[in-house]
């Protein structure tokens, strides 16, 4: 038995049993990676996989067990490697964060900015998609840190920390009657065509959990994945936005106005997950605290190692 065989039936479970996709990942070869398989399976005395044929279709009750140690396993040798790294060339590295598009184009930015200020010589590694694309980066060991508001508190295995709460504001081009709403109400929003985010990203159910409390039907005429392409369409008169209060910039946006609708709709909370167990080189910390100050060294080594009552609050 050895890490190599272990590595190859991880990631043969984690490629949905398709073990071109295991090979294509780990970059080898299929018949390697088929052998690997069946030497670990007969070292073991068991089955790791079901089979129909040459297919693999399922996992084990044994090969379950067998997964969750070989996980744990190989999470420790990367552990290893991350302490040789750390104490070896403490200043030099990859640091892989995933995000959503609103958190990298508003958020992160001087974040960014500051931390590369400070150790230059780490390169930072942006991987932008939705919650859950972002969830399984850092399950998968693709990204180091996760970055998302929406669904990611949910995410089984994964060590969630609470960084800042946010709200939403309507925007629309100058004149539009939404703008003189005193007060603004839901069933004025409702009156117009909406272009808001994708069901998926930003806070999105929070949206429609509010118009569906009040009885209203909101008429989302376009849904996008970014702020700014929600923004471009409002400015083309298409309807009124709903959009993260964070990406209206008045100096930018010269073409748009906005009005708070925090009022309006449930805040959101945005978090940072990362894998249990894992071992962080100390920039990733200092990451961290630039991005949520309230988060400590210690409170942050507390929520990966799964100490009870490690939870920050805000």
């Amino acid at each position: 038995m050895n890490l190599r065989q272990l590595r190859y039936v991880f990631e043969t479970a984690r490629q949905g049993f398709n073990i071109s996709g295991a090979a294509a990942a780990l970059h080898t070869s299929q018949p390697g990676v088929s052998k690997q398989v069946r030497l670990l399976e007969e070292e073991l005395g068991v089955a790791v996989f079901v089979r129909q044929g040459k297919r693999l279709t399922g996992i084990t009750e044994p090969g379950g067990e067998v997964l969750k140690i070989a996980e744990r396993m190989l999470r420790d040798a990367d552990n290893l490697r991350a302490i040789g790294r750390e104490f070896g060339i403490e200043e030099a590295g990859t640091l892989a964060i995933a995000t959503t598009h609103t958190q990298a184009r508003y958020v992160l930015p001087p974040v960014i900015r500051e931390f590369l200020r400070r150790h230059p010589a780490v390169r930072v590694h942006l991987h932008q998609g939705s919650p859950s694309e972002v969830c399984r980066c850092v399950l998968s060991g693709e990204a180091d840190i996760a970055i998302a508001t929406e669904a990611i508190n949910d995410q089984e295995g994964l060590a969630m920390l609470p960084c800042y709460r946010w709200n939403r504001c309507v925007i629309a081009a100058p004149g539009h009657p939404i703008l003189d709403a005193r007060p603004l109400t839901l069933e004025e929003i409702a009156k117009y065509p909406i272009v808001t985010y994708d069901f998926a990203f930003t806070g999105r159910s929070q949206i429609n959990a509010a118009f569906a409390a009040r009885g209203l039907s909101p008429n989302v005429v376009l849904t996008a994945i970014d702020a700014d392409i929600i923004k471009t369409y409002v400015a083309l008169g298409l309807g009124i936005g709903i959009v993260a209060y964070m990406a209206y910039e008045p100096g930018r946006d010269a073409g748009l106005r906005a009005v708070d609708a925090a009022h309006l709709f449930e805040s959101a909370t945005t978090r940072i997950g990362l894998r249990p167990g894992t071992w962080l080189r100390g920039y990733a910390f200092t990451f961290i605290e630039l991005f949520a100050p309230h988060l400590t060294r210690a409170t942050i080594a507390a929520a990966v190692a799964g100490t009870e009552g490690s939870d920050p609050g805000l």
